[in-house]
C-alpha cells in the first residue's frame, strides 16, 4: 500500500511540475513581446471608449478621478495551475503618467483561456500616492479596491464616491469561469518607444 502511494504522489507530482512548465512556456511569449509604449497608449484610448461607452457609471467616475489605471487586455489561461498577464498605462489628466503591468498566478479547479481588461479608478490622492510610491502594488495588500457589478454601477454616483478606488472588468472573452484581480501585482515598467 505504501509504494502504491508513494507511485501516486509521484505521478502527481510529475504531471503538476509538468502542467506548470506548460503554462510557463505558453505564458512566455507574450511576456518576452512587450509592447511599445505608442501600442500600450493605443490600446488604453480603445478599452476606454468602449468602458464609458458600454458603462455610464465609469465615465461619471473618470470627471473625479485623480487617476485612472487601465489594463486594455489580460490573458488568463491555466488548467489546476492558471496565471494572467498584460500591460496598461496611468492617466492623470488625460495624459500617461506612466506604464505598468499586472501579473497573477493562481491554482484550484480552473482549465481554459480567456482575456479580459480592467480599469482602476482612483478617487483619491491616497491610493494613487500608494500606487506611485510602491515599488511592486499587490491588489488585496494596501488600499482597498471596490468591484464595480452591475448593480454597483447603478447606484454609483460622483457624489457616493468620494474616496478609495473603483475597479471596472470588461470585454471579456473566453472559456474560462471567473475573473479576479485580487493578488494581482501591478509593478511600473519602461516599455520601448
Amino acid at each position: 500500500m505504501k509504494q502504491t502511494t508513494e507511485g501516486t504522489l509521484k505521478t502527481r507530482l510529475s504531471g503538476f511540475i509538468a502542467l506548470l512548465l506548460t503554462v510557463v512556456f505558453l505564458a512566455a511569449p507574450r511576456m518576452s513581446q512587450a509592447a511599445t509604449a505608442g501600442e500600450i497608449d493605443r490600446d488604453v484610448d480603445g478599452a476606454l471608449q468602449t468602458l464609458y461607452r458600454t458603462t455610464p457609471a465609469a465615465k461619471n467616475l473618470a470627471r473625479v478621478a485623480k487617476g485612472i489605471l487601465v489594463f486594455p487586455s489580460i490573458i488568463k489561461a491555466g488548467l489546476v495551475v492558471g496565471g494572467q498577464y498584460g500591460e496598461g498605462a496611468l492617466r492623470i489628466g488625460g495624459k500617461t503618467f506612466g506604464y505598468y503591468r499586472t501579473v497573477a498566478a493562481s491554482y484550484g479547479l480552473q482549465a481554459g483561456a480567456q482575456s479580459f481588461g480592467y480599469a482602476l479608478f482612483f478617487i483619491d490622492n491616497a491610493g494613487l500616492n500608494h500606487l506611485k510610491q510602491s515599488r511592486g502594488w499587490e491588489i488585496g495588500v494596501g488600499p482597498s479596491i471596490v468591484i464595480v457589478d452591475e448593480g454597483v454601477a447603478r447606484s454609483l454616483t460622483t457624489t457616493t464616491a468620494q474616496s478609495g478606488i473603483y475597479a471596472f472588468i470588461f470585454q471579456q472573452k473566453g472559456l474560462m469561469a471567473g475573473i479576479g484581480i485580487q493578488g494581482s501585482k501591478i509593478t511600473r515598467i519602461t516599455p520601448e518607444n
